[in-house]
């Protein structure tokens, strides 16, 4: 349901934005059913391809390239090929360099391409031991991309409280499903039915071909976690070491993975973010206790839903949505809890808020949701798994989720709607186990919002031999997230090879104080 991405916040400004928070994610899973036929031989056309690397950008070291890749790698020569974009950051000791670690971004809909070079100047020993390879995936980015709604036509989209399920607001979320769909259809055609995370495992194992590696290590957050899983299992005699970190239930369904979110979220608010909020009422005046703390954050939203509050020049409006789906994408972070309750208490006397105050709320929830991100989001989440097409068992379910873990659960018809509207698809199945595989080593928070432990504990034991390393936190995202335990574990493991023995707990980043305090 949500984009598996972490969102960071500066002390002063709120910066989730609304395609941010519920996106995702993002976000869910491959099945378990028994693989298909792989594809025919890997033309020569495609394998003898040249890469002209070329800087990324004005200064640093990061190359960038483009790949030819078939629209379908089980039909190789049907529909016309689609361009990878892929990145490169140089080992920067050769002589410790011990081979290619590559990356993948989460979402569905993030982009990897830039990514090697913050993991590296965070972790300079993994850079120096490795090439750090990236690419956008297809669909995204610099890479081909499919193309839904445009962005004016796909605001309003999460607009209103989801909380409402009278007839009228259930029959709009589904008319803007169909909608939507119904755009991808008329921009994309039959595209969207390969923008799938298999069809991405294949560029992967030809980007490894053309860089001249016989097994390449994997790192990848979130619903990277799909795509690094899939790959091994789909060629588990390319990899030497690999880590996934907030993970989502590979082996389940985007379904199942979607229906999991709303407890997560609700979870990581009642018991993380308003105990903390109600801890510093001295700061932020929001009550003494969480149960007070709520209480007035559902104040604030039934006002803002009686009388929505214009923001950006009159161009957007907080309303319940958008003040839920802005605290769902700060809370990817603890590290973000200042300037989110900073906001809500802005928000709640808003009639005496600064000039300065004004502008923050204004850069902070009016941000407009990202239309190309939602494209790919969809194409992925619908097509990767079997959906349920009967909107009336959907829209029963977001009614009872709504009730039991609002913050998130309202909003379930809104992307599970357009699932049950999305053309069937017949991407081959594949079943997780492990087999053949090293040891995996995965992470996963407690209390992560995006990518539930649930999820995370199902993964870990359908990937037999792999090791967990819980956190015990609530941030989305574990490596290089402040914990040195997590980053010995990693480190560790891609350096020299070593796996903890068994399952260990470590200390997540502790929650910080309001500025000034500590």
């Amino acid at each position: 349901m949500f984009e598996f991405r972490k969102s960071r916040l500066t002390r002063s400004v709120v910066t989730g934005a609304m395609a941010t928070a519920i996106a995702a994610a993002v976000l869910p899973a491959a099945t378990a059913a028994a693989k298909t036929p792989g594809p025919p031989p890997v033309p020569e056309r495609y394998t003898t391809q040249k890469l002209a690397w070329q800087p990324c950008g004005p200064g640093g070291s990061l190359e960038c390239a483009q790949m030819k890749v078939p629209r379908d790698w089980y039909h190789p020569g049907t529909g016309e090929d689609l361009t990878i974009a892929v990145s490169r950051q140089r080992a920067s000791d050769p002589a410790r360099r011990r081979g290619v670690l590559m990356m993948a971004a989460g979402g569905p809909g993030g982009q990897g391409l830039l990514r090697p070079a913050n993991l590296v100047k965070k972790s300079p020993s993994i850079g120096a031991a490795y090439d750090v390879v990236s690419f956008d995936q297809r669909g995204v980015g610099q890479s081909s991309r499919v193309r839904c709604e445009t962005d004016a036509e796909f605001q309003g989209y999460f607009d209103g409280d989801s909380r409402d399920r009278s007839p009228a607001a259930v029959q709009r979320e589904l008319d803007n499903a169909r909608k939507f769909v119904d755009s991808c259809r008329a921009r994309s055609g039959d595209l969207m039915n390969y923008i799938t995370t298999d069809q991405t495992v294949h560029d992967m194992d030809l980007y490894r071909t053309l860089l001249g590696e016989k097994k390449v290590s994997y790192y990848g957050p979130s619903y990277a976690t799909v795509i690094g899983t899939y790959y091994a299992t789909e060629f588990p005699q390319r990899v030497e070491r690999v880590v996934l970190d907030s993970n989502i239930d590979a082996a389940g369904t985007w379904a199942e993975f979607e229906e999991g979110q709303p407890l997560s979220f609700q979870r990581r608010f009642e018991q993380d973010f308003l105990p903390w909020l109600a801890k510093y009422d001295d700061t932020y005046h929001y009550g003494r206790t969480a149960a007070e703390s709520k209480a007035k954050y559902e104040k604030l939203r039934g006002a803002l839903r009686d009388h929505p509050l214009p923001i950006v020049g009159g161009k957007a409006v907080i309303d319940p949505n958008r003040l839920d789906s802005v605290v769902i994408s700060v809370m990817y972070n603890g590290s973000n809890f200042p300037a989110l309750a900073k906001s809500l208490a802005v928000l709640d006397h808003w009639d005496q808020a600064t000039a300065e105050e004004r502008a923050m709320i204004d850069k902070g929830f009016g941000q407009p949701a990202n239309a190309d991100f939602f494209a790919e989001f969809f194409s992925v989440t619908c097509s990767d798994t079997p959906w349920d097409r009967d909107t009336g068992q959907w829209a029963k379910r977001a009614a009872k989720d709504a009730a039991k873990y609002p913050l998130a659960g309202a909003r379930e018809l809104t992307y599970t709607a357009v699932c049950a509207n999305w053309p069937e698809s017949k991407v081959p199945r594949t079943k997780i186990t492990g087999k053949g595989l090293p040891p995996i080593l995965m992470l996963n928070g407690r209390h992560d919002p995006a990518t539930h432990y649930e999820g995370a504990q199902r993964s870990h034991r359908a990937l037999r031999g792999s090791r967990l390393v819980t956190v015990d936190g609530g941030d989305h995202g574990q490596y290089q997230d402040g914990s040195a335990c997590v980053d010995s574990a990693v480190n560790d493991y891609l350096l020299e090879g070593k796996l903890p023995a068994h399952d260990i707990t470590c200390e997540g980043a502790p929650l910080p104080a309001p500025a000034g305090q500590g």
